[in-house]
């Protein structure tokens, strides 16, 4: 370990500990400064590369019209393409939360329509006064 200090002195150089867990441990002569510059240059190209995932929501109420559930999963759709996931939101007032079975089986035509590009991440569940469903894009 002298040895190698004494070596990294006389040439300008940082002795850097690579792989600390090793036996023995691995060392290598360089820059320090230019180390640390590289590595923080490979983490923020990294950071650009990754696809941060939302959560995009579809709000329906249960006794929407044919057409009006068409747009909004024509809407989850894109979402999916997008890569992003849909939580579809089904709202319920008043006593309408009673036909809540109506209401799985609108989130399970939704889910559906969009089977070939996303899966049901979250089963329809009633919570409070609206029922979530959650899909997410399927990954090939």
């Amino acid at each position: 370990m002298r040895e190698a200090l004494r070596i990294a002195q006389e040439k300008n150089q940082d002795l850097v500990e690579v792989a600390p867990g090793a036996k023995p441990p691995v060392c290598r002569l360089m820059d320090y400064g230019k180390f640390k510059y590289e590595q923080s240059k490979r983490e923020r190209e990294a950071r650009k590369k990754q696809k941060i995932i939302t959560v995009k929501e579809v709000k329906i109420r249960p006794n929407i019209e044919d057409h009006d559930l068409d747009v909004k999963m024509k809407n989850a759709i894109r979402f999916l393409k997008e890569g992003d996931k849909v939580k579809v939101t089904v709202m319920f007032r008043g006593r309408e939360i009673t036909h809540a079975d109506l209401s799985k089986e609108l989130c399970f035509r939704l889910a559906r329509g969009a089977e070939e590009i996303a899966v049901i991440e979250r089963e329809p569940k009633v919570e409070g006064r609206n029922m979530v469903m959650v899909l997410s894009p399927k990954h090939d």
